[in-house]
């Protein structure tokens, strides 16, 4: 190449790659803990539909039966919690079908990357619980 050539070739400087790589870990520093609550967010709102999905079967057995069904009972009617959901709750149904009228109480525990969320509640009534959740 001749010399009038070469006056055109230009790279970045040291100090110019260096700002560029500061101002991506700012923005890497403050975009990361968003994402991590959008997360936890979404996957606490996919359990809070599938605990409404459980509370809809329940009613269903109370119509058809005249009382509610607890874990076993609805598992063995054919129910499976989704995977997505399974890997970051575990769930319980306690039952009480000598109250009147029958009641119940859907517990989501988390586990696993949930857990800094924590549980979600909800019974027969309609009361979720924690409420700053839902």
């Amino acid at each position: 190449m001749r010399k009038s050539q070469l006056q055109f070739i230009r790279g970045f400087t040291l100090v110019e790659l260096m700002i560029t790589v500061l101002v991506i870990g700012i923005l890497a520093t403050v975009a990361l803990p968003s994402y991590k609550e959008y997360i936890i967010r979404s996957n606490r709102a996919a359990a809070q539909s599938e605990m409404m999905n459980i509370a809809n079967r329940e009613q269903q057995f109370l119509t058809a039966d005249r009382g509610y069904v607890d874990k076993a009972g609805l598992e063995a009617s054919g129910y499976a919690l989704p995977a997505e959901i399974s890997s970051r709750y575990g769930y319980s149904i306690v039952v009480d079908n000598d109250a009147a009228p029958p009641v119940f109480t859907i517990t989501f525990s988390a586990k696993g990357p949930q857990l800094a969320d924590g549980d979600l509640t909800l019974d027969s009534t309609g009361v979720k619980t924690p409420a700053e959740k839902w």
